[in-house]
């Protein structure tokens, strides 16, 4: 079993806030995680089993009432009872008193949010992060806000590495063996996502569009959001379209990327940027193999900048420190893949390359970036397929991509 390392957080917040909610996709490991917290002690209820969601949709007042504390897992299936714990913990205010779990984001239905703000410490799980999988916490965040250039002591480069970003990093998916039987295991996610917890969160007219909307995206990872071009290719208008695309996002399937800004300089962009969350099954939603990408080395691109940006997110979930991440792009379409920034508003670049050779050229992006940024620029960094590190000037460095994790 893999170590999780959001489970310090977990313990932090149940032991001086009354709610938790660890929230995340299906499969990434709440529920395994959640019941190891819980152990012999809590007990623990799943509103997948019928006959607790039943009960519990039933009456939701009287199902918490008999609860002195409780792991709920997947509690979005009944809305109500949020309501029905905010009384509770209201009334019993100890903290620890619920662990909750969901694979929809609360923060979506704001009477539901907004019923437990001050109660409620929420905390995300995404799919294994490298990392995770090596049993080995990574210093990237801390080493580049110091700013300093990471160095990997374990480097995976070529196909080693595109074979990572393909297998993604669902639990149940890494333990399939073969590349068919991890497609097909990506396959039957997508169709169980839509046929259950789509259902669960919206009122969607067009359900059978959504697989076909979920592919539609995937061809445009890494891009700048269109809602309008997205919809056309399905006959959804841009309101329905981006309705639907904020279904997906709210099940942490796909996530927006803000654009950065500075009010010292007017001139960005103010559209967003599309990423999957799981580098795997973007893959195969791309229909992407080893093979493939070997014959078609410009499809790996946008996989890798959605893989890098996931392996960021994961690191920043166990971060003692927050950090806000955006995309950088001027009207002069000078472009940084992403932007980092830490509380104190300091700012690191990152600059996804998918060949093995840095040449000046690809830190134009992160100079114009160093510009608006001022003082608050701290590192610009180009990660890219080799195994060493190299200084690129004041404040700039080529990287392993793998110093995400070693």
């Amino acid at each position: 079993m893999y170590p999780r390392f959001v489970k310090h957080r977990i313990h932090e917040a149940l032991a001086d806030t009354r709610v938790v909610f660890l929230c995340g996709p299906r499969q990434s490991g709440k529920t395994t995680l959640a019941q190891q917290i819980a152990g012999d002690d809590i007990p623990y209820f799943t509103l997948d089993d019928s006959a607790v969601l039943k009960s519990a949709s039933a009456d939701p007042v009287g199902f918490v009432r008999r609860l002195d504390r409780a792991v709920i897992d997947e509690v979005h299936r009944a809305p109500d009872l949020i309501l029905a714990i905010k009384m509770a913990v209201d009334a019993d205010p100890r903290p620890g008193r619920f662990l909750l779990t969901g694979s929809a984001n609360l923060l979506a239905l704001p009477h539901l949010a907004d019923s437990l703000a001050g109660r409620m410490g929420i905390i995300r799980l995404l799919p294994l992060a490298q990392a995770e999988l090596h049993a080995s916490q990574s210093p990237f965040l801390e080493q580049v806000f110091a700013g300093e250039a990471p160095d990997s002591t374990r480097p995976v480069v070529g196909d080693d590495f595109v074979k990572i970003i393909l297998a993604g990093g669902y639990p149940e998916a890494l333990a399939r063996s073969g590349s068919r039987r991890l497609q097909n295991w990506h396959l039957d996610y997508v169709e169980a996502i839509v046929q259950r917890d789509v259902c669960d969160i919206a009122r969607v007219e067009q359900l059978s569009a959504m697989p076909r909307l979920l592919r539609v995206l995937a061809e445009h990872s890494g891009q700048l959001v269109n809602y309008s071009g997205f919809g056309a290719v399905l006959g959804m208008n841009h309101v329905t379209t981006r309705r639907y695309v904020d279904v997906f996002e709210n099940l942490f399937m796909v996530r927006t990327l803000q654009p950065w800004y500075t009010n010292t300089l007017k001139r960005l962009t103010k559209s967003p940027k599309l990423h999957f969350l799981d580098s795997g099954l973007l893959a195969t939603l791309k229909d992407l193999s080893l093979d493939r990408l070997n014959r078609e080395r410009a499809l790996f691109g946008p996989l890798l900048e959605s893989f890098v940006f996931g392996e960021l997110l994961k690191l920043a979930s166990w971060s003692d420190d927050r950090y806000a991440f955006s995309h950088f792009r001027d009207k002069d379409r000078n472009e940084v893949d992403l932007v980092i920034e830490d509380r104190r508003g300091r700012v690191v670049g990152i600059e996804v390359k998918a060949s093995a050779t840095v040449s000046k050229g690809d830190f134009s992006g992160l100079h114009h970036l160093a510009a608006a940024g001022g003082d608050r620029f701290v590192l610009g960094l180009v990660l890219y397929d080799h195994d060493r590190t190299v200084p690129f000037g004041d404040r700039m460095a080529a990287a392993p991509l793998s110093t995400l994790w070693s």
